[in-house]
């Protein structure tokens, strides 16, 4: 029996280096290569000016008092600062944390206080939240604010940092933080900088996991420096290549697949705006010439489906990632052929493995480009399991279970939830299902969690969801369970048509009939022009199951008999 087992073999091997080195490095080799464009703000940057702002803010975090190992948290959209607040962390053995831009309050307490932050880089205000005001509620703060600050809500929380002008700061303004670092600040900077280990951890990025409150995923210098590495190398990245970023950065998206392959290839950063807008990423790639861009797909159809969207010159396009969530084959053609992006590539992965664990290449054929996700990342091993722990055969069904140097920490000050998805072989555990083929192509077929029983029939969304995607007028579709009194659950599909397309809920049950086994028919089909997502593109089934249950008036878990 060959197993579904599959490791990583690489002639090219893994980077001991912090992620500050990296940069250093990037500005030594390639001093005058544009490293970040930041449209929305005019800014334009090469290495050796990158380098600089990052030493300069490192500085200035210093001078607040704050020591290697202390966590900063950020808390604002797409923005040069982001980027320097990464590289300026990094150097000074501070720990980033990334918070959602879309936090409410409560939220946001929740996340500072987790991981215990001694300082936040705020933004003023970003989709019509006022950030200030939010913190000033929280916190209690009086009108006239002291800093450092004193808080009984958030007790650790000491320094509070406000992007934007320094007229306009309530908070201490980054242009002050900047002013602040001295010559001294500078020189400690170095000398913590020389004694930094790439093991250290220097990201905690919140991930929901399987169920409960958010959990901090503790990631290294050495998880996702090399991580970015080799996803650039698999789009043979360089320094004439230029990557155009409407993904967060405050998601692995972002700020490994994004910023840290561009530092260790020597590419540019480009980032259209705050956050996704469709025409502001095309206009981007036409003025910047980019050559690399993502998105999830959801991102490139919006992209595509812009009435003026013949008028943009992407003929610069060579490659880039689609990544999130499945790509239906009509908009990965459209996107190579209409977008120029004959090297786009698929990547699968999650956060707490840096990200990326599987990625196409860019001449893989385009069906493995739609039906899979490739094939294992460099020095990374993947296994499948069944229920009962044992590594199945290629091309059976299993739970994906990743093995090597991504492997995050842990979960910040939680050993309990992370020893149930890392085991004592440390291997982690991903709650994923999938196949790994003869050939090693990984097809992801579902979620451990998102399995619906139906009358004691075991059913996996995603198998209905890829067939459904073969309706000619199906442009989108999720699957999800709601609760039934008969069956226990019923299943309920959320489709979203292609402009101008008519389709009955009758006439899509005819569809699948005779093609999968009737209990896997919908019982509940919903017309929609979309789906909630959070900030990275990622569909909430739980939103929508709570929509249908009001809608149809379940409760007590139970909905009508057939």
């Amino acid at each position: 029996m060959q197993r579904s087992f599959v490791h990583g073999e690489s002639a090219v091997p893994l980077r001991y280096q912090t992620i500050g080195e990296a940069l250093q490095v990037a500005a030594t080799t390639w001093p005058q290569r544009e490293a970040l464009v930041v449209v929305h703000e005019g800014i334009r940057w090469n290495y050796t000016q990158l380098e600089e702002q990052a030493q300069q803010a490192g500085a200035g975090l210093l001078s607040l008092g704050l020591m290697p190992g202390d966590r900063v948290g950020i808390w604002a959209p797409n923005c040069a600062e982001w980027t320097v607040a990464q590289f300026a962390t990094a150097k000074a053995g501070l720990i980033l944390v990334n918070i959602n831009p879309g936090y409410r309050p409560a939220e946001l307490q929740f996340a500072l206080h987790k991981v215990g932050c001694r300082a936040l880089i705020t933004a003023e205000r970003f989709k019509g939240s006022d950030y200030c005001a939010m913190l000033r509620e929280l916190l209690d703060l009086p009108g006239e604010i002291q800093q450092p600050v004193h808080s009984q809500t958030l007790p650790e929380l000491r320094w509070i940092i406000q992007l934007g002008g320094a007229g306009s700061a309530a908070f201490m303004s980054w242009s002050t933080l900047l002013d602040r670092a001295s010559a001294d600040h500078r020189q400690r900077l170095a000398a913590i900088s020389g004694t930094l280990q790439p093991d250290e951890a220097i990201n905690i990025q919140f991930t929901s996991g399987t169920t409960g409150s958010p959990k901090g995923a503790t990631l290294s210098h050495f998880n996702i420096l090399n991580n970015g590495l080799f996803v650039g190398q698999r789009m043979n990245l360089s320094e004439r290549d230029r990557i155009c970023i409407p993904v967060p950065l405050y998601h692995c998206f972002g700020m490994v697949l994004g910023n840290l392959a561009a530092v260790t290839h020597g590419a540019a950063m480009i980032y259209p705006g705050e956050s996704f807008e469709p025409r502001a990423t095309l206009r981007a790639i036409e003025a910047e010439r980019a050559t690399v861009l993502y998105g999830v797909p959801a991102m490139f159809i919006g992209e595509l489906e812009l009435p003026d969207f013949d008028q943009f010159d992407l003929t610069s396009l060579r490659t880039g990632i689609m990544a999130g969530a499945p790509c239906p084959v009509q908009v990965m053609q459209r996107v190579i052929r209409e977008m120029h992006m004959t090297e786009v590539t698929i990547a699968y992965g999650m956060t707490e493995t840096s990200p990326v664990s599987f990625q196409s290449f860019t001449d893989d054929p385009l069906d493995r480009r739609v039906s899979t996700v490739g094939r294992v990342h460099p020095h990374v091993q993947v296994k499948v399991i069944d229920p009962e722990g044992d590594c199945v055969a290629r091309g059976v069904q299993g739970e994906l279970c990743t093995r090597g140097y991504s492997v995050m920490k842990g979960y910040w000050n939680d050993l309990e939830k992370t020893r149930e998805v890392i085991d004592e072989d440390a291997w982690l555990h991903t709650g994923d299902l999938g196949v790994i083929d003869a050939d090693g192509y990984a097809r992801i077929t579902g979620r451990l969690k998102d399995m619906l029983i139906r009358g004691g029939e075991n059913i996996f969304p995603r198998e209905i969801e890829d067939f459904l995607y073969s309706h000619p007028q199906v442009q989108a579709v999720q699957v999800f369970g709601v609760p039934d009194a008969r069956y226990g659950e019923e299943i309920c599909a959320w489709v979203q048509l292609k402009p101008g397309a008519e389709l009955a809920e009758e006439d899509l049950r005819a569809f699948c009939r005779g093609h999968i086994a009737h209990f896997k028919i919908p019982r509940y089909v919903r017309f929609v022009s979309g789906f909630p997502m959070t900030v990275t593109g990622k569909v909430q089934k739980f939103a929508m199951r709570e929509q249908m249950i009001q809608e149809l008036g379940l409760s007590d878990g139970a909905g009508p008999a057939l």
